[in-house]
């Protein structure tokens, strides 16, 4: 597991430096009776060790305080300025800033989706959700998964740990979130999250992939929403190719990224302006018409019915699927609340 930066080193050694000074003002203002001004000076000559002479001569009790702040300064104030030398020379500093800036993204997202492994399905989620503008976090905790990606999108909002800690889950909103994508390539570790991501947010939608058919009952029982198997979906989407190619590659329009301005949404009964709701569907789709089109409904059952007659009325637990242009979704959106 990779340890994420962490504030405490910088303000460690800032704090020692800023303690000795007061220190050593504080005992020499008491001792001495010196100013603020003089004591400040008196310490600032001693633990540069420059050697100037002294406001005026020491009493016994400050010549006993002053060997003690030197000999402590000396090594502390010596040992925190050469680790502050380290920490912005060899590069900790700028990765301190990066890891700040990225904690103050992750508080700011809100229905962000978070994708838990980055290899080559999570990598084209994070296409896809980008080319549709869908803010998004990945957890990956191996630093050459996000290397290359990092190159060409330095944005990139991500947790470099285990997301299989609830603590990572946490770290990434998963409170805030509207889906997780699971995409860790071993299935053990793909029911593990999914088990504690329901734990953490009962209401969250969940994405797992299965690399077995025999994980995906397991998927399901530990709380995933819906479960993809990458190589039984590629063979099917192939074949599929072969025998209704326009089609198929039409539906790959809508859903890639060359379909930004193609949208389809559902829109549930709870979302539908008072005046509209328990209507037909012609009068839905004609409420303060945009130009979209309803291409399918999903009943409180979960079945779907593919161009449903305009007599249908929607009731409670059912949506409607809809499909227009970016423009028309938006405004359609806005009709809607």
């Amino acid at each position: 597991m990779v340890p994420v930066y962490r504030p405490i080193p910088l303000r460690l050694w800032l704090l020692t430096i800023g303690g000795i000074v007061v220190l050593g003002v504080a005992g020499f203002m008491l001792i001495e009776h010196y100013s603020f001004l003089d004591a400040l000076y008196m310490v600032v000559i001693t633990i540069t060790t420059i050697g100037y002479y002294e406001v005026r001569p020491l009493s016994p009790m400050g010549k006993v305080f002053n060997i003690g702040l030197i000999l402590t300064s000396f090594t502390l104030f010596t040992y925190s300025l050469a680790r502050l030398t380290q920490f912005v020379a060899s590069g900790e500093m700028a990765a301190y800033f990066k890891q700040r800036n990225l904690m103050k993204a992750l508080d700011h997202l809100q229905q962000h989706v978070i994708i838990c492994g980055f290899g080559r399905n999570g990598q084209q989620a994070a296409r896809t959700l980008r080319a549709h503008k869908v803010p998004f976090v990945v957890i990956e905790k191996a630093a050459e998964s996000l290397r290359d990606w990092l190159q060409d999108d330095p944005g990139l909002i991500y947790v470099q740990d285990d997301a299989v800690e609830d603590d990572v889950l946490q770290l990434a909103g998963i409170g805030r979130a509207r889906a997780l994508l699971v995409t860790l390539p071993e299935d053990a570790d793909n029911v593990f999250i999914v088990l504690s991501a329901r734990s953490l947010s009962p209401d969250l939608q969940i994405i797992s992939r299965a690399s077995s058919p025999n994980a995906a009952p397991k998927l399901y029982k530990a709380g995933a929403n819906n479960v993809i198997m990458p190589d039984l979906i590629g063979g099917t989407h192939m074949a599929t190719l072969v025998s209704k190619p326009d089609v198929l590659e039409f539906i790959d329009f809508l859903s890639g990224e060359d379909g930004e301005a193609i949208h389809i949404e559902s829109v549930d009964y709870e979302k539908l302006p008072l005046a509209i709701r328990d209507r037909s569907l012609q009068e839905i789709m004609a409420w303060k018409k945009t130009g979209v089109n309803c291409i399918g409904i999903k009943d409180e059952w979960g079945r779907f019915v593919i161009n449903p007659p305009d007599t249908t009325i929607i009731t409670p637990g059912m949506k409607v699927i809809v499909l227009g242009t970016k423009e028309q979704i938006l405004q359609m959106k806005e009709n809607v609340g």
